[in-house]
């Protein structure tokens, strides 16, 4: 039995060299195509696939807005990312919204036809490629988990506001306490999450999404 495709990509003559290289054996059926990520969301309406192909940079909503979308409405299809983007950032994001593959588009027909196999069986497929550093990824957030658990309220308060640039009598006065208290306080902060400056603080803030920057 033929594995039930939809294919998501903003550009035609990728969506056609998939259709083809995959239906070439007829172990799988591409029945449907969408060139963004909101027409994949109406064609989902109309035909639900086993497996969804589906591009991170498109118009009006990308790969992973969709997945997002697709989590939080709980519809019932697999989701493999086939892109060109290498960066470690883009498969972590994925794998937390809950990725079920994650492939290049430089892979062969045969990969590709395999992580279809892996997820329709119900497994995870990752480009073999990604996998240790996703691997050294995953434990770094971990150990830095552990770090922001190791603070107190009021210290990830400090460290947020110093993480903007606040200087340490801008923080007290916002905290209402005293500069010397803040002294200290970013004495403990700097021990607990291992740095030894307020860049190396505020990059770590930023690396762990305790600050939005724009």
């Amino acid at each position: 039995m033929s594995a039930k495709v939809v294919i998501v990509d903003d550009h035609s003559m990728v969506r056609e060299g998939l259709k083809q290289l995959l239906e070439l054996n007829g172990d799988v059926e591409v029945i449907g195509e969408a060139c963004d990520g909101v027409e994949c969301l109406m064609l989902l309406e109309k035909v639900l696939p086993q497996v969804l192909l589906l591009d991170i940079n498109m118009p009006k909503m990308n790969g992973l807005e969709v997945l997002e979308k697709l989590k939080e409405e709980n519809i019932n299809v697999k989701v493999i990312i086939l892109t060109v983007h290498n960066e470690i950032e883009f498969l972590i994001k994925a794998v937390e919204i809950g990725i079920d593959g994650y492939l290049l588009k430089e892979s062969d027909s045969a990969e590709l036809k395999k992580a279809i196999s892996h997820v329709v069986r119900g497994e995870t497929y990752i480009q073999p490629s990604m996998i240790p550093l996703l691997n050294s990824r995953m434990v770094e957030r971990d150990i830095e988990k552990e770090k922001i658990n190791l603070l107190t309220r009021r210290e990830l308060e400090v460290l947020k506001l110093l993480s903007v640039g606040l200087y340490n009598k801008e923080i007290g006065k916002k905290l209402d306490i005293s500069e010397r208290t803040v002294k200290n306080h970013i004495s403990s902060i700097f021990k607990k999450i291992d740095v030894t400056d307020r860049t190396q603080a505020a990059v770590f803030s930023i690396r762990n999404k305790l600050i939005n920057v724009f």
